[in-house]
């Protein structure tokens, strides 16, 4: 796909990529949790979905997403599980710095509800920040359909997050 003008790539992530993901994870942490190489090989382990954006050869976006029943330690992922159901829960979504508002979330987005909607996945749930707010990411899964379920603090109480669900199709 072509967009700005540019080659954009949407493929599988592999383990060669972990270099750029760990950089784009490390440029945002603020909004997400900290990541190491070997958390980042379990997480890619259990993903049912882990795609990366390339553009002139180098990762400049991904999306990392997993299914319910895996043994993931993360609060928000824990708090889906517990109401059970059958979900693919974004575990974390980035695009970076110098690519942002270039549409690389969309085209993740939209991979990522075909893929659901081709397993059969009904739901596609995640948190965002709204202590400290995340203004952007708020008003990004609002446009995609998605709707508070529930909220809870995290991070030692030091961020609130929205738990949100959209369906898919």
């Amino acid at each position: 796909m072509t967009t700005g003008g540019r080659d954009r790539v949407v493929r599988q992530a592999e383990p060669a990529d972990f270099g750029d993901i760990l950089r784009l994870n490390s440029d945002h942490v603020h909004f997400t949790s900290a990541l190491d190489r070997s958390a980042l090989a379990r997480l890619h382990a259990q993903a049912a979905y882990h795609k990366v954006i390339e553009s002139d050869d180098r990762v400049v976006a991904f999306l990392l997403a997993l299914r319910e029943g895996v043994d993931y330690d993360s609060p928000n992922y824990i708090w889906f599980s517990e109401r059970g159901g059958t979900f693919l829960y974004i575990d974390r979504v980035i695009v970076d710095r110098t690519e942002q508002g270039g549409g690389l979330a969309t085209m993740l987005y939209d991979d990522l509800f075909a893929f659901a909607e081709s397993q059969s996945v009904p739901q596609v749930v995640c948190e965002l920040d709204v202590e400290p707010p995340n203004e952007a990411s708020r008003r990004f899964h609002d446009a995609f359909g998605f709707s508070e379920v529930g909220t809870q603090w995290v991070a030692d109480g030091t961020k609130r997050v929205s738990l949100r669900q959209a369906d898919v199709g």
